[in-house]
């Protein structure tokens, strides 16, 4: 950054009000007037305007707070966001035409030390994955809690998100090992009640029928006992295992990106410390110039030297505060993108093990209810085949005592 040097200017009188005289790095003096920040190298008169200035080739600048770097004078002090950027066809430097300063919005604005492009002259940006709705895109700014009272950041909801989704996935293996304790329960009473003994004196085709009926019991708890023994290997402990380590890794996630926003604070903190020490050198130097011009003081050129230097140097502090924030924010900025896209990657992973696994539960359902009708198939055929004709002729030929009838006794 080229020094830029402030000088008085004594020669024919003193300037107009609002005008102040400055020396460009290359000796050559201009002109600046305080109320329009108009620039010119001709000395104004005192006839209102500004002269015309001659034509000289002017290449695009960074400006900071308002302040002009690289050679070109610093005038204009504002309190809002920091800004770094490149000056755009209207530098407002000498050289070029002489008209008021246009007054626009700043390009940026910084909330909660991450800075982002102003709404209303923010120009469009180009989604990372358009049209998937990814995490990458839409969780850069913070939000309050649900209470209204803290910011949350965007990577803190997502990661909510993803430990809720453990969370749920837990959940899950909980109701699958509910119902497996049923199944098993329901087993057992099966089994118990197909030994009882009630009606096992029934007899015929009829008593075929009801001891068919009973081994029914003992085959479906059979079944019942099966399906849970699967649903236990085959669901529910895949959803307990299913990312085991997952908690962990995300503290570790969440620490990392949370130390990069601290450091990110850290380095916002240092530029606004050297933007405010910026402008207090600027104060003293041009406070100093003053009053060496209105001989208020016995202040001696080597004195406004060393303000100047100062004042150089407090420039430099700030852009190099200001490169270290961006460079920051850009490391930031990277680690959220990759884990993010991380963390859609594990949400889709969970989602779809999920489904595969709810659809295996489904299948194992479908099958018991195909092997608990197999086993009342045959009760249903024999429970046809009950015949009570059949049962009398049975049962009289197993109990019969004789078939010979009595007859009336003769005198």
């Amino acid at each position: 950054m080229v020094p830029f040097q402030i000088a008085e200017d004594t020669l024919n009188g003193h300037l107009p009000p609002g005008w102040q005289s400055y020396m460009s790095p290359q000796g050559r003096r201009y002109y600046v007037n305080t109320f329009t920040n108009e620039t010119t190298w001709e000395r104004p008169s005192s006839v209102p305007g500004t002269p015309k200035s001659p034509p000289v080739n002017s290449s695009s600048v960074l400006t900071v707070n308002g302040y002009y770097i690289s050679g070109t004078p610093v005038h204009q002090l504002d309190s809002g966001h920091m800004n770094l950027r490149k000056a755009s066809g209207d530098p407002q430097t000498p050289g070029s035409p002489a008209a008021p300063r246009r007054q626009s919005k700043e390009s940026s604005l910084t909330i909660n030390c991450v800075t982002f492009p102003h709404p209303d002259i923010m120009p469009e940006q180009q989604l990372l994955k358009p049209s998937e709705w990814s995490y990458c895109d839409y969780f850069w700014a913070d939000k309050k809690d649900s209470q209204g009272n803290n910011t949350v950041s965007g990577f803190e909801i997502l990661l909510q998100k993803q430990l809720k989704g453990k969370q749920m996935q837990k959940e899950m293996a909980e109701f699958v090992r509910e119902r497996i304790k049923i199944e098993e329960e329901y087993a057992k009473n099966l089994s118990k009640l197909s030994q009882n003994s009630l009606a096992a004196q029934e007899e015929g085709t009829l008593g075929e029928a009801w001891a068919q009926l009973k081994k029914s019991l003992a085959d479906e708890a059979e079944v019942h006992l099966k399906f849970s023994s699967k649903l236990q290997s085959e669901v529910e402990k895949p959803l307990l295992n299913f990312r085991e380590n997952f908690k962990k890794d995300m503290k570790k996630c969440d620490h990392h990106i949370a130390d990069l926003r601290k450091q990110l604070a850290s380095r916002y903190a240092a530029v606004e410390k050297a933007r405010k020490a910026l402008t207090e050198r600027q104060k003293d130097l041009e406070m100093k110039t003053q009053q060496l011009e209105v001989k208020l003081s016995n202040k001696t050129e080597e004195e406004i030297k060393k303000a100047r230097r100062k004042s150089t140097q407090a420039g430099d502090d700030l852009m190099r505060c200001v490169d270290l924030y961006n460079q920051a924010q850009s490391k930031w900025f990277e680690e959220m993108v990759t884990t993010t896209l991380e963390l859609e990657r594990l949400e889709v992973e969970r989602v779809e093990m999920i489904r595969q696994h709810l659809c295996q539960y489904t299948q194992l359902r479908h099958e018991t209810d195909m092997f608990n009708q197999s086993t009342v198939e045959l009760v249903d055929q024999l429970l046809r085949k009950v015949d009570p004709a059949k049962d009398r002729e049975l049962w009289v030929k197993e109990h019969k005592t004789g078939d010979i009838r009595p007859v009336d006794m003769e005198i």
